[in-house]
């Protein structure tokens, strides 16, 4: 397979080691890509969640493929979120061309890009970690239910249907939370002269232009690897958003009733 160049890819949220990764799709994105420098904006590995029971080999040949570009010449940066937030005892941390991170200012052609996770905007982390931790278990188990609900849209040759996004459309706090995350790190970009702000945490893949009395700047958000299956994408001067195709189809009841299993029980005991 001839492997498209990138000078920039960055990636966030894949959540390796929960059920709603879509590692497999990822290894073929990351095998169709030969990037200059990857940058893992946070949420890679999702070790508020991990549990020896669920790792399985398509979620290790993620973290094998990231090794094997690191070793070929690709710069990799991974920064911290909130769900990978252990490896911030690490930070700054260096080893050949892989850094581990909790921030990053790059220059590219002449104008400064600010990456970071995100999450450092979310009170609900900040200021209640166990609601958060909650939380994720929710929406696990939500997207553990959404993946075999479209495995039966699919085999009665429906379209598929995002519950999580459903319920962010329709819960007015949600929004607001979305654009209050968006606009404190485009407000902060602006005061600090960058021209790009990359982020990742909310889900939500976006590049917007925001111009206000203070300057501009520009928003980029990559998404996520657990619904949308999403990436940025620099070249040339100019960012793209690269989508992913869901496989739908790959879900084994069997396994899926089993693993469903685990997380409700897991999901029983962080309500006590």
């Amino acid at each position: 397979m001839k492997r498209r160049k990138v000078e920039v890819v960055v990636i966030s949220d894949v959540h390796l080691g929960t059920y709603g990764c879509h590692a497999k799709e990822l290894l073929a994105y990351l095998s169709s890509i030969k990037p200059k420098t990857l940058i893992l904006n946070g949420d890679i590995i999702d070790i508020w969640q991990f549990r020896k029971s669920y790792f399985p080999a398509s979620h290790l040949k993620i973290i094998k493929k990231i090794i094997s570009l690191s070793s070929k010449g690709t710069k990799v940066y991974y920064l911290t979120g909130n769900h990978d937030e252990f490896l911030r005892k690490f930070s700054d941390l260096h080893l050949g061309n892989l850094s581990l991170l909790d921030k990053l200012v790059l220059d590219l052609d002449g104008k400064k890009a600010w990456f970071f996770h995100g999450d450092v905007f979310d009170s609900s982390i900040t200021h209640a970690k166990w609601l958060a931790k909650l939380g994720g278990w929710g929406y696990d188990l939500l997207i553990l239910i959404n993946r075999f609900l479209n495995w039966v849209l699919a085999k009665m040759k429906k379209e598929p249907y995002s519950l999580s996004k459903k319920i962010k459309n329709n819960v007015k706090s949600a929004v607001k939370f979305i654009t209050n995350f968006e606009n404190v790190c485009t407000e902060l970009a602006i005061e600090n002269n960058y021209n790009y702000v990359v982020c990742g945490h909310i889900h939500e893949p976006k590049i917007e232009h925001i111009e206000t009395p203070k300057g501009k700047t520009i928003y980029l958000n990559s998404g996520d690897w657990i619904e949308n299956l999403t990436a940025l994408e620099y070249n040339n001067k100019k960012w793209k958003l690269y989508k992913h195709e869901k496989n739908e189809n790959s879900v084994n009841e069997e396994s899926f009733f089993e693993y469903e299993n685990k997380l409700a029980e897991q999901f029983i005991t962080a309500l006590k």
